[in-house]
């Protein structure tokens, strides 16, 4: 058995009624549940349908998101993160470039490594020797003035913990700025590389080794091993080609206004819902949330 999901943005409740029993009709489902009013429903169906990556299509260019997955075990106990363009709307690194002058060019190179165009650690590496010299306290003003959360965020990491799981922030960026917002949305802990520093500015260097894609990874089967529970009772959110080990291994992964390429190798992909629809996809009704 499996269970259809539809949801779009809350800020814009497009999801109506007719959309959803016409779909439901079509592929023979069950009875449909609201799980929040012009936000996201969910049927179950006894078996995927064949044509689920046209209708997905069609309802992408309405801007609902769909996703099917199987109808057991979909309450997670474990939350994995992403950060930048996952749980806030920017990247860092780019957003220091710009204070450093050097920003169109340093968002060029996170858009092809994020699209997994070029190695992670050799573009990391290269655009973060883009920023020596850059003072110190440039960090503190570009939390302040240029970092916003991504919606929904505070929600999804209330609920989660509510109902008795954990939650870990595993960042390709850097710890100046997970500590902050691991602290901000209530993670209960954080991993990320480091900006070196001298007294008063940034080196150029980031330390060794780098957290890269297999370290995400790793983080996930650390952190699993270490709660008693499996990979399988995770779920994973990112964006970028770095994450995509960790959202193939956990039992839910979710591509959240991911690249092209990682879109590609994700079943689920929420690219008109904010981070509450990782609620919804695990079948929390609007008012179990906190937060």
């Amino acid at each position: 058995m499996f269970v259809a999901t539809l949801l779009t943005n809350p800020e814009t409740p497009i999801l109506d009624r007719v959309t959803v029993e016409s779909l439901r009709n079509a592929w023979g489902g069950g009875d449909a549940i609201w799980l929040n009013p012009g936000v996201a429903a969910e049927f179950p169906v006894a078996e995927a349908p064949a044509n689920l990556w046209d209708v997905w299509q069609d309802l992408q260019n309405l801007r609902i998101d769909l996703a099917l997955q199987p109808a057991t075990h979909r309450k997670k106990r474990l939350l994995i993160a992403d950060m930048d363009s996952t749980m806030i709307q920017q990247e860092c690194i780019d957003e220091l470039a710009d204070e450093a002058g050097v920003g169109a060019y340093v968002a060029d190179i996170t858009k092809r490594a994020m699209n997994g165009e070029l190695d992670f650690e050799a573009a990391l590496r290269e655009r973060v020797s883009l920023l020596k010299g850059l003072p110190i306290t440039t960090i503190d003003r570009v939390i302040r003035d240029r970092i916003t959360l991504m919606p929904g965020g505070k929600t999804l990491l209330s609920t989660m913990r509510a109902h008795g799981a954990y939650a870990a922030l595993v960042s390709g960026g850097f710890t100046a700025f997970t500590a902050r917002l691991a602290e901000t949305l209530g993670f209960d802990e954080n991993r990320a590389n480091t900006l070196l520093t001298d007294d008063h500015a940034l080196t150029g260097e980031v330390a060794q080794p780098i957290l890269g894609k297999q370290a995400k990874l790793d983080a996930l089967l650390e952190i699993s091993a270490r709660l008693n529970i499996t990979p399988a009772e995770a779920v994973a959110v990112g964006d970028g080609a770095n994450d995509l080990a960790m959202l193939n291994r956990a039992g839910m992964g979710v591509a959240l206004h991911a690249k092209p390429s990682v879109q590609a190798q994700c079943t689920l992909r929420v690219n008109h819902g904010d981070l509450t629809a990782l609620l919804y996809l695990q079948g929390y009704d609007s008012a179990d949330f906190t937060g």
